[in-house]
């Protein structure tokens, strides 16, 4: 084992309290390292709403514990709250970033964006058994019904990366560049890329971003909780 894959960092923040007790809440009864990595993927799946159109350029709000806080995040800031659980628990993961066509995205955000295409998507790499899964945890179970999109469940034994095409077939996420591995959040890297991919000066790119949009979906539950998630048991 990698030991940077279970330290704490600036932006994953596993020995945070919060973080160990959303953490060990989460997990209940769970025996098995794969028991408690679905389950805390799927706390911060439900538990986190996805919101694109607030995303905050400040370093503090890329860290874990903020995410925890606020209650809701977009696909990078997930992906960071999920690797610190999982590190408090032991379980090895980092971040992953890649670029991705997103071809049912809203009008909304892509005039917003110039584009369709989503520099720096951010998931995760998580470490079971012996080999490492690509984890998304980006988007909430009542966005996706929303919106007509399937679910991205995940059983700890497989990859869960976006589905390329929605229930009606039509074309939905397509991966174009991947951006690598990393230990801790790039941030420096990230910024650099939203100011040059989306807007022309770190003042725009605030204006444009501070602000709800119409995928905001609240989970029924307060931020830092979660709901009670079924899904299939993998023994």
């Amino acid at each position: 084992m990698n030991e940077l894959y279970l330290a704490h960092t600036e932006f994953i923040e596993r020995d945070a309290p919060e973080i160990r007790a959303f953490a060990q809440n989460a997990v209940g009864d769970a025996a098995t390292p794969r028991e408690k990595a679905v389950k805390l993927f799927f706390a911060v799946r439900d538990g986190i709403y996805y919101d694109p159109y607030r995303i905050d350029p400040r370093r503090e709000a890329f860290r874990a514990t903020t995410v925890l806080r606020q209650g809701y995040g977009y696909c990078v800031t997930k992906a960071v709250l999920l690797a610190a659980l999982l590190r408090s628990q032991g379980i090895g993961c980092r971040i992953h970033l890649a670029d991705v066509r997103n071809h049912l995205t809203t009008r909304r955000l892509k005039e917003m964006m110039k584009t369709d295409i989503f520099y720096n998507h951010g998931y995760n790499d998580v470490l079971l058994d012996g080999r490492w899964l690509k984890v998304t945890p980006t988007f909430n179970l009542s966005l996706c019904e929303k919106f007509k999109v399937k679910p991205l469940d995940w059983d700890g034994l497989s990859d869960a990366v976006l589905h390329p095409f929605d229930l009606e077939g039509r074309r939905h996420m397509e991966y174009i560049n991947d951006r690598g591995s990393f230990d801790d959040l790039p941030f420096d890297f990230l910024i650099e890329t939203f100011v040059t991919r989306y807007s022309g000066s770190i003042e725009e790119f605030t204006r444009q971003t501070t602000q709800t949009g119409n995928l905001k979906q609240r989970p029924k539950t307060r931020p830092g909780t979660f709901p009670q998630i079924k899904h299939d048991r993998h023994d």
